[in-house]
């Protein structure tokens, strides 16, 4: 008698290391009950994803000539900043994607039960639709991010303010949540004041209206961490969904956790070496993410502060927003000898970095981050202080969190969104310096390390067996194995 087939469960990410990394590693816990896993994703993407003798790839074409983008241009990071235009082109390619998704699902053997999608490929709800299988909705944020978006585009209260300066407080949400017009993104702002929604704010509501469609949601998050928030979301916005992070945590030895992503810049066995030269709690590091680029004059003041605050430091530097326009060259995105002063205290990666292998270390005490979702649930996992320092998309909202709601950072005062590349030196050095030290020194540090720790532990126990994001899985496997008994095809 042949052995049953394993439940064949399908995920397609967006193509953008911040929503392809976490949901490889969603593929994995799911592979850990038992099922099959596939991804979708495209020719230049697919070395993202990590050879898995559990999880299958399908590469898709990526209609890169039909809508008039170089060929390889397959990923949100290569579209960003002031080339507004190329970002139109990528999101109409995306939609494209449409038919081979079809294909795929077609083909595919055995037949998929349930299709993972991210929630900015909204129409692919449609698709799962037409195969009669439930698709469940990927977030690449938190409760708390999703619920304050939603009220913002349900209530828009900011039109009840003049200045772009003056505070308004967020209606319909748990607790006083406080915010700017300057800290909210200009395209999505007025897509909401005028209705002309173009562009990614047109994506926003659609992926709010799919999110309506769909079985549910995955959201990389543990109950522990936001309650009340994904409480909210459940009974107030009336949407499903099942908690199974902090994801990152399936990574568990050196070698997973260094090869997580692309390939880095620096071999993790120099990584690891210089860390071990290190005291513990010792080192703060510094990374603003894959997508976001800072002004040469930027990173001089990062450089000047990090420098003046005495403290170790691995710092992520990548080239400069300004330097496509400007001609920079890569010795000038520093300060004059600022690697040979700081060699002692100091290491810098040109590149990518091994994140998690770096944050878990036990000399790593702080993280100076741009508060995307993924970095702040992997140093929250890490149980390191963070200095918030958000840049664009929900940053503001996850910035709030962890200083005002968690209380486990410090933030370095910016006041502005930007659209991804901050192009002035809005951080000055005296920020940068006095922030660090706040989270490395002193008695308010050692106040924030003890409120971190105890987040890492929850962290931990959320993902253990019994844990609320293992139960989280076990429900959501559940769900889509009974919507699959009675709706088999």
């Amino acid at each position: 008698m042949a052995a049953e087939e394993p439940p064949h469960v399908v995920f397609f990410p967006l193509m953008a290391h911040g929503h392809m990394i976490p949901l490889f590693d969603v593929a994995r816990l799911f592979t850990t009950r038992g099922v099959k896993a596939t991804i979708i994703t495209t020719p230049a993407n697919a070395i993202t994803f990590s050879k898995s003798d559990n999880i299958s790839l399908e590469i898709i074409p990526f209609p890169s000539e039909e809508v008039g983008l170089p060929a390889g241009m397959e990923n949100f990071e290569h579209v960003t900043g002031d080339a507004n235009d190329l970002l139109e082109k990528f999101l109409n390619a995306i939609v494209l994607l449409e038919s081979p998704l079809e294909s795929v699902l077609e083909r595919l053997r055995p037949r998929p039960i349930c299709l993972v999608s991210d929630m900015f490929l909204p129409w692919t709800v449609d698709v799962a639709a037409r195969f009669g299988i439930p698709r469940v909705m990927f977030h690449g944020s938190g409760y708390f991010g999703m619920m304050v978006t939603d009220a913002l585009r349900i209530h828009r209260p900011h039109l009840t303010v003049e200045s772009d300066d003056e505070e308004f407080v967020v209606p319909g949400v748990p607790g006083e949540v406080r915010l700017t017009k300057r800290k909210m993104s200009p395209q999505w702002k007025k897509a909401v004041d005028d209705g002309q929604k173009t562009g990614p704010a047109k994506l926003m509501e659609a992926a709010f209206e799919a999110e309506k469609k769909s079985c549910g949601a995955i959201m990389n998050s543990f109950e522990e961490l936001e309650p009340l928030y994904a409480e909210h979301y459940r009974k107030v916005m009336g949407i499903r969904s099942w908690s199974v992070g902090p994801v990152s945590l399936c990574n568990r030895n050196i070698e997973e956790k260094a090869a997580r992503g692309k390939k880095s810049a620096i071999d993790k066995h120099e990584c690891l070496r210089w860390l071990d030269s290190k005291p513990p709690d010792s080192v703060i590091y510094i990374c603003f993410g894959s997508i976001t680029n800072m002004s040469t004059a930027q990173l001089h003041e990062i450089a000047h502060g990090l420098e003046s605050s005495g403290q170790n430091f691995i710092w992520v530097v990548k080239r400069p927003g300004d330097s496509k326009t400007n001609g920079s060259e890569e010795e000038e995105w520093l300060p004059s000898m600022f690697e040979a002063r700081t060699k002692e205290k100091g290491l810098i990666i040109k590149g990518w970095a091994p994140q998690l292998m770096i944050l878990d270390h036990v000399a790593t005490g702080g993280f100076v981050t741009h508060c995307g979702w993924n970095s702040t649930l992997e140093g929250i996992s890490a149980g390191v202080r963070l200095v918030t320092w958000p840049v664009f998309a929900e940053q503001f909202l996850n910035e709030m969190l962890i200083t005002d709601v968690l209380r486990t950072g410090v933030s370095v005062g910016v006041d502005r969104y930007w659209d991804m590349v901050v192009e002035e030196a809005s951080v000055g050095r005296e920020k940068v310096e006095k922030a660090v030290r706040r989270v490395m020194i002193g008695e308010e540090a050692e106040e924030l390390r003890r409120r971190a720790v105890e987040l890492k532990e929850k962290a931990l126990k959320a993902v253990e067996e019994g844990g609320s994001s293992y139960k989280g899985l076990t429900n959501l496997l559940e769900e889509v194995g009974s919507f699959h008994a009675r709706e088999e095809y």
